[in-house]
């Protein structure tokens, strides 16, 4: 993928796992002693990354658990990811009904409109992982392997634009000295952003260094499967941010704001506010209206390390440590900050609801 910034340039129509390059080792011609220095320097890491690449492609001994044959996107339900299994399970609507954990085994999944993302990691070293797109059938459609440990995953409401973020390095937001990857997958197209650090951004009208570092992750995408939110972080400082996929552009909206998660009707967002500097409960989960920008704290006062889903129009998800601190469980909360917190299901994550 090139660094130029039309689409044309950074999208790349490939529906296949990410291939490994081919790096060519120069002979250096006679020339000073740095810039001797330099092609070593260079050939070394392009070395490195060559070989972190090319173990990402190799099978790894893992057993991927399929989906019953039974088990599909057609039920209307509460869909999420059972620790105790590691598979997706399905809470149906309806009271007295009993969760299905029959999906695929996923570390990290979301599901809208007719397709279903799942992340999982491939052992080994250095980690990789492991990108499938399913049909409303869990049917396998695409698979994509990239180094890195899986964080998150999204699809729009059509289910037609996907994205995926992985630790490349550290696993936590909250610790200093993190490096993400977030690619954008457009099945209409089937186009591949496999990193979206390059979209010319702009901060408070001013258009960053590219040799400033920055960070996106989280990415929510609207019903138009054109304008999205995500968070970036440059120079030490987050930001919400806007984008455009056809345009290929973002800027900013507002600062502190990690993790968004778009409303059904497009007119809020979710996310998790950082109120203290520490690693210790540092964030609180917040609404910000996009229309004028006021922000409301919700009823939940743990601190959530998630990107929250929208249940309905007015409710929302997110996973909080399990007491047995190992798991996670899935809670829900009002999103216009009365009522309280309530339980949706112990040792559960990656929550996706489905009408």
């Amino acid at each position: 993928m090139t660094t130029d910034t039309t689409p044309a340039d950074v999208f790349e129509a490939a529906l296949e796992p990410v291939p490994s390059p081919d790096f060519t080792e120069e002979r250096p011609a006679p020339a000073a002693r740095l810039v001797v220095l330099l092609v070593v320097v260079v050939t070394l890491l392009g070395s490195a990354v060559g070989f972190a690449l090319h173990t990402c492609q190799r099978d790894g001994p893992h057993r991927i658990v399929r989906a019953d044959a039974t088990f599909t996107l057609d039920e209307p339900g509460l869909y999420y990811r059972d620790a105790a299994s590691g598979r997706i399970a399905r809470a149906p609507h309806r009271d007295g009904g009993s969760a299905v954990a029959g999906g695929p085994s996923c570390e990290r999944f979301y599901a809208a409109g007719d397709r279903a993302l799942c992340l999982r990691t491939k052992p080994g070293r250095p980690p990789c992982t492991e990108a499938v797109v399913y049909d409303r059938h869990f049917h396998r459609l695409h698979t994509f392997v990239l180094p890195g440990t899986p964080s998150l995953a999204r699809v729009s409401p059509s289910g037609q634009v996907l994205s995926w973020t992985t630790f490349a390095t550290g696993r936590s937001y909250a610790a200093t000295g993190f490096g993400t990857r977030t690619s954008v997958l457009d099945l209409r197209t089937g186009s591949l952003v496999r990193s979206i650090e390059t979209i010319p951004l702009t901060i408070d009208g001013d258009r960053p260094g590219d040799s400033d570092p920055r960070n996106f992750w989280s990415v929510s995408f609207a019903a138009d499967d054109n304008r999205f939110y995500a968070t970036v972080s440059v120079g030490g400082r987050t930001h919400l941010v806007e984008g455009d996929l056809r345009a290929w552009s973002a800027h900013a909206l507002r600062e502190n704001v990690e993790c968004p998660a778009l409303s059904p009707d497009g007119t809020r967002i979710a996310f998790k506010k950082r109120v203290s500097p520490g690693t210790a409960d540092p964030w609180r989960l917040y609404v910000l209206d996009l229309a004028d920008l006021h922000e409301h704290a919700v009823a939940e006062t743990r601190s959530v390390d998630d990107q929250a889903a929208w249940l309905d129009a007015g409710t929302l998800a997110y996973a909080l440590p399990a007491q047995d601190g190992r798991a996670t469980d899935l809670w829900s909360v009002p999103a216009d900050g009365t009522g309280r917190p309530h339980l949706l299901a112990a040792g559960a994550s990656s929550p996706a609801n489905l009408a």
